[in-house]
Parts: C-alpha cells; structure tokens; sequence
C-alpha cells in the first residue's frame, strides 16, 4: 500500500495508473497500492490447455457490449473476496463513458456468462477484475484479451503490458508472472507511449 484517500474521479484514477498504482476500497477508506512484485501476464506466455482450446470453441467474445453487467458479474457479494462497492462501479462506469475502461466479454448466445473489465491507457491493460457464470468463461475471456492486444501490429505486442496485479495460483496457471515494482515501472512507462489497441480505439 503506497497511499490512502484522494477519491475515484476519472482524472484521479488515470493518474494513478500512469504512475503503477491502483485503488482498492476498504470498509469506508479508498487504498492504493503500488505491488513490490507485481503480476503480469506477458502476451507470449499466455498457457492455453488442451481442455481450455476446445472450451473456447462454445463462446464468442465480444469487447465493450455489457460493460456495467460485467462489472456487476464481478461486483457480486456471493462471491469470495468481492470487493468491488457502488463507488467502483460508478467510477470505472465514468471510465468506460469517456473511453478509458473496457470490456472483453463471453457469451453463449444471448447469455453474458463471463467476462473481465479493466483500464487502456496507450499500450497497457490494466485489468481489475473477472467472473464467470459458466466454467471457463473467464479464462477465455482472458485469452481473448491476450489475443486484441497482440493483433494489430507484429513489433507492439512484446511491449504491450498486461496488468493483472498480483500473481495468483490461478493466474499462474494460465502464464501470469511476477516481476518487480522497478521492472513493471520501466515497461510500465515505455507501454504508455504505445497506441492503443485498434480493439478499444472507438
């Protein structure tokens, strides 16, 4: 934790990720934390099993259609950990309004099933959180990102940085990795001078 206080205005916010940090609500104080070793998922590392290919076969991926019912999806009190509060979820909703925050979603058929919600700024992807309805559904979700961020041009991609926070058994699965709050600043400032994905460019 490297701060407490200040608010979720879009300015704030976007400060505060160009600087590596982001915020997490606790009880009635706004935290930022800035991670000594933070978790990255590097585009070329993304690990897709077996199970996990033929399971992205039953869903299609969409960007930015249900933004506020992924960020709801993700905001649900049953589930373990959830932290994300009515605060949040007007703050990231204003970010998503001015252009700044996206969804990358799964869907079968008609049914939001999963997704993930974060924030681009140039050539970083900040995600914040993701859920599932369906086994999988988050994980391919995940993987379609990988794959927007890697798609537009061949020499961008190995600079682009994906964010995910903190490594965690379950995103170490799927190629997350830790690197140190020295190295994630260094990419971090180089990204940001990068286009932004065509995927969220609109």
């Amino acid at each position: 934790m490297v701060g407490a206080g200040a608010d979720l205005e879009p300015g704030t916010l976007l400060a505060a990720y160009r600087n590596g940090q982001f915020p997490m609500p606790d009880d009635d104080h706004l935290l930022w934390f800035s991670p000594l070793r933070r978790g990255v998922l590097p585009l070329d590392g993304v690990r897709v099993s077996r199970s996990l290919r033929r399971a992205r076969r039953d869903f299609e991926i969409r960007v930015d259609t249900a933004f506020a019912e992924v960020v709801a999806g993700c905001a649900d009190p049953t589930r373990s950990g959830a932290w994300i509060d009515d605060r949040v979820a007007e703050a990231y909703g204003c970010l998503h309004d001015l252009g700044w925050a996206h969804s990358v979603e799964a869907w079968q058929g008609d049914e939001l099933v999963g997704g993930l919600y974060g924030v681009a700024i140039g050539g970083l992807f900040a995600g914040e959180s993701m859920f599932h309805r369906v086994r999988d559904a988050s994980k391919v979700a995940l993987v379609g990102l990988v794959e927007l961020l890697a798609a537009d041009a061949e020499d961008l991609p190995a600079h682009r940085l994906l964010d995910v926070q903190w490594q965690t058994p379950h995103l170490a699965s799927l190629g997350v990795v830790e690197v140190d709050r020295t190295e994630y600043l260094t990419r971090l400032e180089h990204a940001l001078t990068l286009p932004l994905p065509s995927a969220f460019d609109h």
